[in-house]
């Protein structure tokens, strides 16, 4: 049984020596970087791995984003939830943009629709949503709202890799959808994001946005920023697609043991999410209760005390931070699910490289054994 510390997620690594001819290769080329052949490559491996139409590629996902904020010509008040990581709404602030922040459904963590309409102001444009541990948002109800208020909708779908809702990509829904490739995703290119685009126009626009405005090496059509994915990102990008299926098993396996070892833990619950939608396995969050011996904050750190890491995503909120709680929408008064939510949640470890006696070491420590 491994004594290592244990981690809520570790980067998933292929073999190094897979890695070595795709460096002898990018050596060879003598092109790092502005849309190298391996960029290229991976841009077309991935919209067909994912099942989308065209994807531009970045160097992060918060500047996907921000530039997808960019893109939609986003101003105003933007409608967004507190139970994400802060990227969600920094990202609104960097284009002057207020977050308007409502409460979350008790049972997907997600934003709830019921709650968005009575934010909607004259100054609204947008509902910017998160798929939250990679649970798809209501979409239909969020489209529903949006058409009838002429609004834009944009996906955070940072925890969403390879996430179907019924029998297509949850990255086809909404105008824009924003993923993230950071080491500690289900899938990365240590770092890196994109942004899932509708059709080619909306490509191009954001290709041209993401490349300081260059349309040509004489002509630039937009104040844009440097998001490029260099060549390296997109050469891991590809060698990482070769051993995806194998990790999403491994998170399904872990995910399973998980969930029928927790049945008989009283006090802690695992989210439901009814097998409307295939799943990835990004994160593995538990609720603790009151029925519960010890309290949230005391079971995170006795799970530290024996080198088990857990994180409690998502806390403090994001309304709680100071650029955010002077904000009238930010009231805790205005979050109740939320607040709740956050006092009680814990992501337990899960990754390809966890092993079984790993697993069993941290059910029998959720056990108080």
């Amino acid at each position: 049984m491994s004594k290592t510390p244990i981690y809520v997620t570790q980067p998933h690594l292929p073999p190094l020596e897979e890695f070595i001819p795709y460096l002898e290769q990018i050596w060879e080329n003598k092109i790092l970087t502005n849309n190298g052949p391996f960029h290229r490559q991976f841009e077309g491996a991935l919209c067909e791995w994912l099942g989308v139409d065209h994807l531009a590629l970045f160097t992060n996902g918060t500047l996907a984003l921000v530039t997808a904020l960019q893109a939609l010509r986003i101003t105003g008040e933007v409608i967004t939830t507190p139970f994400s990581f802060v990227a969600t709404a920094h990202a609104l602030l960097w284009n002057g943009i207020m977050p308007v922040f409502v409460d979350i459904d008790p049972k997907t963590l997600n934003i709830n629709p019921a709650r968005i309409e009575a934010a909607i102001t004259p100054k609204t444009t947008a509902i910017l949503a998160v798929h939250v541990y990679g649970n798809p948002c209501d979409v239909k109800e969020i489209q529903t709202i949006a058409d009838h208020y002429n609004l834009k909708v944009i996906y955070d779908a940072a925890h969403a890799f390879g996430v179907r809702w019924q029998n297509g990509s949850v990255l086809r829904h909404g105008d824009l959808s924003v993923m993230s490739f950071h080491a500690t995703k289900v899938f990365n290119t240590f770092e890196g994001g994109a942004i899932v685009c509708p059709d080619a126009k909306s490509k191009q626009h954001i290709d041209h946005l993401k490349n300081f405005g260059f349309v040509n090496e004489t002509t630039v059509v937009a104040s844009g920023i440097n998001g490029k994915m260099n060549e390296m990102q997109a050469a891991f990008g590809l060698l990482q697609l070769k051993h995806i299926n194998e990790a999403l098993e491994r998170r399904c396996q872990i995910d399973a043991v998980y969930r029928e070892n927790l049945k008989s833990i009283e006090g802690l619950h695992c989210l439901d999410y009814e097998g409307q939608h295939v799943a990835n396995y990004a994160y593995f969050p538990i609720l603790v209760g009151p029925e519960y011996p010890l309290s949230r904050d005391s079971l995170y750190e006795k799970l530290r005390e024996q080198g088990i890491y857990c994180r409690r995503y998502f806390y403090p909120l994001i309304s709680s931070f100071s650029m955010y709680r002077g904000m009238s929408s930010a009231r805790s008064g205005n979050l109740p699910v939320a607040e709740q939510i956050a006092q009680r949640v814990i992501c337990l470890p899960i990754y390809p490289a966890l092993d079984d006696m790993d697993v069993k070491r941290i059910i029998e420590m959720l056990r108080l054994r």
